[in-house]
């Protein structure tokens, strides 16, 4: 077969070199093309190309560099003139995915493929139009060689206060054309004298191999240990988080996102900084745990109360496969040179986030035992994916990647963990079940006011202690501190100072000390003293002592209270921010309705809006070995569709010269004929108005007298009544 183009080269090719194409680049089957020549175009814009290149290393990049630096056509042993013997391999590699194809005459590349690579490959400029004899080029003035040694690898570009009058150096290159002027002030070194005074080499240095990649070797127990704890931390961290927004939702920003302010209120709740906040914030937003309300504030969904009732195992999988897949990048987050960026705001994406996320794994995977320097990883990175180092957040997106790895317990101690690749092995994570530590049901409370977690505690304890205390301190015991302001939190969610009692003495194991016993006795007798309602806002207390001393206090005059009655006063802050300041100034208020009741009870808020968890930016999921089969099939049967019709329309242009003219009897015979031997038929046909017109069809059969066939002007099966059949002719 002749190949001239692309498209002749695809055809050329068998399932197995499709099979590998698409694997490498899954953008050319989605969706799958209707033939082969749709495949080439597609395979030839800049996109994919793009998409192509960016999957290249370091040493496949150069060889690549080297060809576009090339003249159409070349051959094998001219890529290994201009770079090396191991060219062989890199170049097989290109040509199977399409970004070099063999033609009659040598190889060649893709149109737009030097475009996507940059019109100065490799730092050389353009080839000569005119002849040089690059060899003369040594024979150069030492002015010139100096202008040379500039150029020589790149840019090939350099500016002259005038063309006119460059100076001597220049003036002798301009005049052996080894200098050619692109305009009044800019001249540019052609292609064939770098590549000469490069040694008759591309580059500088060929990149043959993969660095080696160094760091501190791990014990496989202790990184195992490590990584369990992180991930027994990552779980505690969520649910603390949407705890938290369950009790005292946050307000989102009017573009979108979580303001500094309250990112620094979970930064102290957590006990963690505001990157790791902003990273945990992230995890939930991904996961659909979290939802903006109509009010725009951020509260858990109703998808958290399920992920709760979950394994361990399948909470942690949930996170980190979102996690790994998204386009969003929470550790652009604080940022100097990123002051809007919010978390869970809109700016956070970035294309090429997850590609840079699943090399940093796959380099780990490849190195287990081994917790990498970051220059070392760096490095490899670049060798790995050279061109998308060009991008400045290339080694930040790496080094936050192997911060959040550590984080979510992928890796431990800086080595990746049993748990992370069998999380990249897509194998069962039920291990992680099996390893995290067993849960108690027990505290140990202190003579200071705190209580000693000695493990993680039972879901329903936990909840109910969260409520009564402040953690304190984490790590393998948790220390939980009570205090005026939580066994306030316990009595608001409607708890009484004696069940507050009763759950403590039933879950310690240590007795109640009696300062803790009076504070919560003086704290429940306090409470609800002071009831706070909607007018926009009353304060109602029997206490006129009370009113009187609110009244007079200088921290409350943001209120502007107003007293109505001895035991009333009114405000036109609304009951929320009420409350609130009372309890900044040290008072103890509880919600009061219209009707004069209390307002206590647990207040858990859910968002009633659908969750819209952020989209993926940028990826192409790689399809299943049966969905690329299924693809070669179609493009396949497509292929041979374009060219029976491509026949079928030359067989019928010489048909319509005349109408076939057949009696019926003639018309039946012919047609039981063909519809046996599945062959496409010229028929004349009459229409409404008795005009009869040429039809190329694919008898299938005859029922209730009509033709039922396949027309080949539309590709619709359609019914052709026989009387209307004027003749039937054989293509």
């Amino acid at each position: 077969m002749e190949m001239r183009s692309f498209s002749d080269y695809l055809r050329s090719v068998d399932d197995a070199a499709f099979l590998n194409l698409f694997t490498a680049r899954p953008d050319l089957i989605t969706p799958v093309p209707p033939d082969i020549a749709s495949l080439a175009v597609r395979a030839c814009s800049s996109p994919s190309l793009a998409r192509a290149i960016d999957s290249l290393n370091q040493w496949q990049f150069q060889v690549l560099e080297a060809a576009a630096a090339l003249n159409e056509p070349f051959s094998l042993k001219s890529i290994v003139a201009i770079t090396d013997k191991a060219a062989s391999s890199a170049l097989d590699h290109l040509i199977s995915i399409g970004l070099i194809y063999p033609s009659d005459d040598g190889m060649r590349l893709p149109s737009q493929l030097r475009d996507v690579i940059g019109n100065e490959p490799a730092g050389l400029g353009p080839a000569s139009v005119a002849k040089i004899k690059v060899t003369e080029v040594e024979k150069a003035p030492p002015e010139a060689k100096k202008v040379l040694e500039r150029l020589i690898w790149g840019p090939p570009r350099g500016s002259v206060g005038d063309i006119k009058n460059p100076g001597p150096g220049v003036a002798w290159l301009l005049e052996q054309k080894f200098l050619v002027p692109l305009d009044q002030r800019t001249v540019i070194l052609p292609r064939e004298v770098a590549i000469h005074l490069r040694g008759g080499k591309v580059h500088k240095e060929n990149f043959i191999a993969q660095p080696k990649l160094a760091g501190a070797k791990r014990n496989e127990q202790q990184v195992n240990l490590a990584a369990i704890a992180n991930i027994s931390t990552v779980l505690r961290w969520v649910e603390e988080l949407l705890n938290f927004w369950a009790d005292e939702p946050s307000d989102a920003l009017r573009a979108g996102g979580l303001g500094v302010r309250d990112l620094k209120i979970l930064s102290t709740h957590l006990g963690v900084d505001e990157s790791c906040t902003a990273f945990i914030t992230e995890l939930a937003y991904l996961a659909s745990l979290i939802s903006f309300d109509a009010q725009d504030r951020i509260m858990p969904s109703n998808k958290f109360d399920i992920w709760l009732m979950q394994t361990p195992a399948d909470r942690w999988q949930v996170l980190a496969s979102q996690w790994l897949i998204t386009s969003r990048v929470s550790g652009l987050v604080g940022r100097a040179e990123s002051k809007n960026v919010a978390a869970l705001g809109p700016e956070l994406d970035r294309v090429n986030a997850s590609k840079v996320r699943a090399l940093t794994l796959a380099i780990l995977n490849e190195n287990q035992g081994i917790a990498p320097e970051l220059a070392s990883f760096n490095e490899v990175i670049a060798w790995r994916a050279p061109v998308r180092r060009n991008s400045s957040l290339q080694e930040e997106l790496a080094s936050w990647t192997l911060r959040e790895a550590e984080w979510l317990g992928i890796t431990g101690q800086g080595a990746i963990s049993k748990y992370g690749v069998e999380f990249l092995g897509g194998e069962d994570l039920a291990i992680i079940n099996q390893d995290l530590p067993k849960t108690v049901d027990h505290i140990l409370i202190q003579s200071d006011n705190t209580a000693i977690a000695p493990g993680p505690l039972e879901h329903e304890i936990s909840q109910q202690l969260a409520m009564m205390a402040d953690i304190e301190s984490r790590g393998g015991a948790t220390v939980y501190r009570f205090s005026e302001a939580t066994i306030r939190r316990a009595l608001d969610h409607g708890k009484t100072g004696d069940e507050i009692k009763v759950f403590l003495t039933k879950t310690s194991k240590t007795p109640m000390p009696q300062p803790l016993e009076y504070l919560i006795a003086d704290v429940s007798k306090k409470h609800g003293k002071l009831r706070v309602g909607n007018t926009s806002a009353f304060i109602r207390c029997e206490d006129t002592a009370l009113i009187s001393q609110i009244m007079n206090d200088k921290r409350l005059e943001i209120l502007e209270l107003r007293r109505i009655a001895p035991e009333v006063v009114i405000c036109d802050h609304d009951a929320t921010d009420t409350m609130r300041i009372l309890r900044e100034a040290g008072y103890l208020p509880a919600g009061e309705s219209a009707t004069g009741i209390m307002l206590t009870g647990p207040r858990s808020n859910r968002a009633l809006t659908k969750p819209r968890p952020p989209r993926v930016i940028g990826e192409i999921e790689i399809p299943t070995e049966e969905n690329l089969n299924a693809a070669i099939r179609a493009i396949r049967t497509g292929e041979k569709s374009t060219h029976k019709q491509t026949h079928l329309r030359q067989a019928a242009n010489e048909a319509l010269g005349a109408l076939p003219r057949t009696t019926a009897n003639e018309t039946m015979d012919l047609v039981n004929k063909y519809i046996l031997e599945e062959k496409s038929l010229s028929i004349g046909y009459a229409d409404n108005n008795g005009a009869v017109t040429h039809r190329i069809i694919d008898p299938i059969r005859v029922s209730a007298g009509a033709l039922i066939a396949r027309d080949h002007a539309t590709g619709e099966v359609q019914s052709f009544r026989i009387p209307r059949i004027t003749g039937v002719a054989p293509l």
